[in-house]
């Protein structure tokens, strides 16, 4: 069952701008916008706003948004986890992925990353999912920040835990290569016991 997206708004006003926080959104709005040019980190910009605008489209997709003067500075993506990966092997209707998060560089500080998630989970229908978020070292901008490898981990644990996302053990062979690694997670109210039973058993496959 795919449950319904709750539409949800918010508004930043910061001493340069003013930052809007929507979403779910369509893609249909993310036609109508553009895209920040330094939004690289998974490929280049135009190639994102139309990733973003095929993960809108999914039936189970969530996209939330960041915008400046109708510009895209930032994004959340929720769907679920991908084919070949262990964690889609649990009943897809009962689980999604934090799949990509993103900030314009000249946006950061100003926490959106962890407004963006936490406006997510504000939506009542997520807590009808396990929610999941892999983060590997690899991933994060260690040169743009440059910080450790370490303490740009406790930046992504104090952003998920804005959405109630805290680490959880697993045996998963990608999260288990390196310490700075982790899986995030949080259960939704309303799963289940056995769900969440199962949940327990695919994080330690043998």
């Amino acid at each position: 069952m795919i449950h319904e997206k709750l539409y949800q708004a918010l508004i930043i006003d910061t001493k340069a701008t003013r930052i809007h926080i929507e979403g779910p959104v369509s893609s249909e709005k993310l036609s109508e916008l553009t895209i920040h040019e330094s939004l690289t980190a998974f490929r280049p910009p135009n190639e994102q706003l139309e990733a973003l605008k095929e993960i809108a489209n999914l039936p189970e997709g969530r996209i939330l948004i960041a915008t400046v003067n109708q510009e895209i500075i930032g994004y959340v993506t929720f769907l679920h986890p991908d084919p070949i990966e262990r964690w889609s092997k649990y009943p897809k209707e009962n689980i999604l992925e934090l799949g990509a998060i993103e900030i314009a560089p000249q946006f950061r500080g100003n926490k959106l990353g962890s407004r963006l998630i936490e406006t997510s989970m504000n939506d009542e229908n997520m807590e009808n999912y396990i929610i999941i978020s892999t983060e590997y070292y690899w991933h994060w901008d260690l040169n743009y920040s440059e910080l450790s490898v370490w303490d740009y981990r406790k930046i992504m644990e104090k952003m998920m835990k804005a959405g109630n996302l805290y680490p959880a053990p697993t045996n998963e062979p990608e999260i288990m290569a390196h310490p700075a690694n982790c899986l995030m997670v949080r259960i939704g109210k309303n799963v289940t016991k056995e769900d969440e039973e199962l949940f327990k058993k695919l994080r330690f496959l043998t």
